[in-house]
């Protein structure tokens, strides 16, 4: 009889273990909301529409803020929040410098609280709208963004200078900074493509451009950014700023590799992306195929959205994404 009842005792043990490893390890799935909120997921797709046809430049925002968010400490909506409540936002910090439209993510906010009250978090607006707005962005469609994660009720601003990548920083520092949030090389390439849509603010330029130019810039292509941003030193309050691509400034494809194999890339780290044995090889085979940078690209975004969520009863869901919940 013992031994007839051992098997079921270590069967209900195994029950046991896989539930906490469950709870513990795969929190985030898909389609979280089909249950307590089913339209979140076309609410937010609808309104990151909307705002596109309004404000153009809202859905490159919105992949900026995917990776501003995750790449410090956790993809936990910490970067929205505002200084009050005794948090100090993290858009005070010069990393966030050129950071816009964070007005609009209450718009899509405030369309969820209508549907489901207290329901769909920040941090899931801020990896879902990154998702339709590279859509928008004519890049690929990306569908498998898992969902679930929970809201920070704070701010990480210290920590922002060391975790976000500064503009001049070097390319082994980037590749260490992703790699230590579990991002290997070939998809932190295809992540800094992003540089394909946007522009660069020439505080960040000048110094490839003044007192001499950068001899690793295409000479050409140095004298348009001087006449970009004329002054050696330029006002960081005034509209001077150069587009990331001059060809398809608001597309998410390879051209932004193709640019930096011509020595026409903006930053020091687009030169080094093209020309380090690192990751030459990769920027040679985006630049001659964009399926395959749609491929990894898409395989980054899933990687740097699941960086660290906050899950289960960590966190909370904030009623308003600019501020942690007053209760």
């Amino acid at each position: 009889m013992a031994n007839a009842k051992m098997p079921l005792a270590f069967f209900c043990l195994l029950l046991q273990l896989f539930s906490i490893f469950h709870i513990g390890n795969a929190e985030l799935e898909m389609n979280y909301y089909r249950e307590s909120c089913p339209r979140a997921e076309e609410i937010i797709r609808q309104q990151v529409e909307t705002l596109y046809y309004k404000h153009g430049n809202t859905a490159v925002s919105w992949l900026r803020n995917l990776f501003h968010d995750c790449v410090v400490k956790s993809c936990d909506a910490s970067l929205l929040l505002e200084t009050a409540r005794g948090v100090e936002s993290e858009q005070k910090s010069t990393r966030s410098f050129g950071m816009r439209n964070f007005k609009y993510v209450k718009v899509i906010k405030d369309a969820l609280e209508k549907e489901c009250p207290g329901t769909v978090s920040c941090a899931d607006i801020v990896a879902l709208s990154a998702r339709d707005g590279i859509v928008m962005l004519k890049g690929p469609k990306i569908d498998m963004i898992k969902t679930g994660r929970r809201d920070s009720r704070g701010s990480y601003l210290n920590d922002v200078e060391t975790l976000v990548p500064n503009h001049n920083d070097s390319l082994s520092s980037v590749l260490s900074n992703f790699n230590s949030i579990g991002i290997d090389v070939e998809a932190t390439v295809a992540l800094l493509g992003a540089h394909s849509v946007g522009r660069v603010h020439c505080v960040n330029l000048v110094h490839r451009l003044y007192p001499t130019i950068d001899p690793t810039l295409d000479p050409n292509y140095a004298l348009y950014l001087k006449n970009r941003c004329p002054s050696p030193t330029p006002d960081p309050n005034a509209v001077l700023y150069s587009r990331n691509d001059r060809e398809t400034p608001m597309v998410v494809d390879n051209m932004y590799y193709k640019n930096i194999m011509a020595r026409k890339g903006l930053l020091v780290i687009d030169d080094e992306l093209a020309t380090d044995p690192r990751t030459a090889p990769f920027v040679a085979k985006m630049a001659a195929n964009n399926g395959y940078f749609y491929e990894q690209f898409s395989r980054g975004v899933r990687l740097l959205s699941e960086t660290n969520p906050l899950t289960g009863d960590q966190g909370e869901i904030r009623k308003d994404c600019r501020f942690v919940n007053s209760n």
